[in-house]
């Protein structure tokens, strides 16, 4: 059987492997020095994700605006923000998209509609129904989108958030990316409905479920959920089953886990090793034509940790700037 064709052009399916293997490569050099002791703060990473990310990302401009969770640096990275600037951020210094001062879990760039990433579970559904309004009221056609974990989609702020984007009707997408754990509960064990997509019909809200290792499925669903918010049809919910390839945060001994999940995650549910297959099954992509990608992204990578470790740290005066927003 031949296989079908993709959706997207030659030029687009290389972009889009590109921004995921600079999330993976991203993460997994935040794994390595984090350990060393390089990285202040806390780190989540988002490795394993990266297809939900950027096949939701792939419709979206500067004037969408999304909001993350403590888990953000893939959402950033799908959005367009510079690593570089990203790096100086989670390494505390000058220069970063916080000036150093916000770390990684409240990395944000607001030029590329990037809000934030978000120490409190949930706390980002509420930006995203005020950033959706503003889009309704100024009649942009711009959609605001949410991400939320299985842990923040059992938080009243995201319960709340759903039944007011559906009273308003506004241009809000609320994604549940459902990896099957919240911290380290299971997903099934925590929450009582067996799909995400029932909570948003308690409150009028249509919703669909896909793989979310899967780039196609994201992109086509997101596509169309999308279109319909920027064109009055209203919030929608989208749910990514995923899996995360390392613990909640770095040092997690994950006990939770079941023998040789991750391993058989890494082997079999690996969305860059679908999406590869996928696109020089089709053709249209040669299999070098990716390789030469993983070595110049190796090379970003590896700049963006030079650069950021060269860069000052903030200094004591840095404490009060920043502070109050002047309108």
């Amino acid at each position: 059987m031949a296989q079908a064709p993709l959706p997207l052009s030659r030029e687009d399916l290389l972009a889009c492997y590109r921004r995921m293997r600079t999330i993976r490569e991203f993460e997994e050099r935040l794994h390595v020095d984090f350990s060393r002791g390089d990285i202040p703060g806390f780190v989540h990473l988002y490795a394993g994700e990266e297809a939900t990310a950027v096949g939701i990302m792939s419709h979206l401009g500067d004037g969408d605006r999304i909001a993350s969770t403590h888990r953000g640096h893939g959402h950033c990275i799908a959005k367009g923000v510079d690593v570089v600037d990203m790096m100086k951020e989670i390494y505390g210094r000058k220069g970063g998209c916080g000036n150093g001062k916000g770390g990684s879990m409240h990395i944000a760039d607001l030029s590329k509609g990037m809000m934030g990433a978000n120490g409190i579970l949930g706390a980002g559904a509420p930006l995203v129904c005020g950033a959706a309004l503003a889009a309704k009221v100024k009649g942009t056609k711009e959609v605001a989108i949410c991400f939320v974990g299985d842990g923040a989609s059992n938080q009243g702020t995201f319960l709340e958030s759903l039944n007011l984007a559906a009273v308003w009707n506004l241009p809000a997408i609320f994604v549940v990316e459902n990896n099957g754990y919240a911290e380290s509960t299971s997903r099934d064990y925590g929450t009582a409905v067996d799909s995400y997509v029932d909570r948003a019909a308690g409150f009028g809200i249509p919703g669909i479920t896909v793989d979310g290792t899967d780039f196609f499925a994201v992109h086509e669903a997101a596509g169309e959920i999308i279109r319909r918010a920027r064109e009055g049809g209203g919030p929608s919910l989208l749910e990514c089953k995923m899996v995360r390839f390392f613990g909640h945060f770095e040092g997690d001994a994950q006990t939770y886990r079941a023998p040789g999940e991750n391993e058989h995650n890494r082997a079999h549910k690996d969305c860059l090793k679908l999406f590869g297959a996928a696109v020089t099954g089709s053709g249209l992509v040669k299999a070098a034509e990716l390789e030469a990608i993983d070595r110049e992204v190796l090379g970003l990578i590896e700049d963006a940790v030079v650069q950021a470790k060269a860069a000052p740290l903030p200094s004591a005066a840095d404490l009060l700037t920043d502070v109050y927003v002047s309108y």
